[in-house]
C-alpha cells in the first residue's frame, strides 16, 4: 500500500448549539457534537430500531468556523469532513484520558448545510444562495460513489 488515508464523512444533525471560544492568538476554535442514526426492523419482533451515535467534531477552519457561528443551531443538519484526531489528556484526579474527534483543519476540511432555506434568517439570504450552489455541487459529487449517494438520499436532501 503506497500510503493511508484519514478521512470522516458524515451527515447529522447537530445536538446543542456550537460552542465557539479562541485561542491565544485569537483564532475561532468551534465544537459541535453531531449526532447520526441508523434505523432497522428486528427479524425476530419485526419492531422499528434505532442506534444513534455521538461525534465530537472540532473546527479550527476560521472560515468554516464564521458559518457554524452564523448558522449553525441545535438540530442543524450538516454534512461534516474531517480527519480523526485522538488526544491525550490528564483529568482532575491525574488519569489519563483519551478523545477522539474529528478535526476540520486549519485548511482543510468540509461543512455542508443541509437544511432547508425555512431555517436559515433571511437576511443572509445572498450567502445562502452560494451555500445551496455548494450543496448541490458536493450532490453531484457524490451520487457517484453507491454508499455515499445512499447516506445522502438516507439524509433526505437529494432524490
Amino acid at each position: 500500500m503506497a500510503g493511508s488515508v484519514n478521512k470522516v464523512v458524515l451527515i447529522g444533525h447537530l445536538g446543542r448549539d456550537p460552542e465557539i471560544r479562541r485561542n491565544g492568538s485569537g483564532d475561532p476554535i468551534v465544537n459541535v457534537r453531531l449526532a447520526t442514526s441508523e434505523t432497522w426492523r428486528d427479524r425476530e419482533s419485526g419492531e422499528r430500531k434505532e442506534r444513534t451515535e455521538w461525534h465530537s467534531v472540532v473546527i479550527f477552519n476560521e472560515n468554516l468556523a464564521k458559518i457554524a457561528e452564523q448558522y449553525l443551531k441545535k438540530g442543524s443538519k450538516v454534512y461534516v469532513e474531517g480527519q480523526l484526531q485522538t488526544r491525550k489528556w490528564t483529568d482532575q484526579a491525574g488519569q489519563d484520558r483519551y478523545s477522539t474527534e474529528v478535526v476540520l483543519q486549519r485548511f482543510r476540511g468540509e461543512l455542508v448545510l443541509l437544511d432547508g432555506a425555512d431555517r436559515r434568517p433571511a437576511a443572509r439570504s445572498r450567502r445562502l444562495r452560494h451555500d445551496q450552489v455548494e450543496t448541490r455541487r458536493l450532490g453531484k459529487q457524490l451520487r457517484g460513489s453507491a454508499q455515499l449517494r445512499k447516506a445522502v438520499s438516507a439524509a433526505g436532501r437529494w432524490r
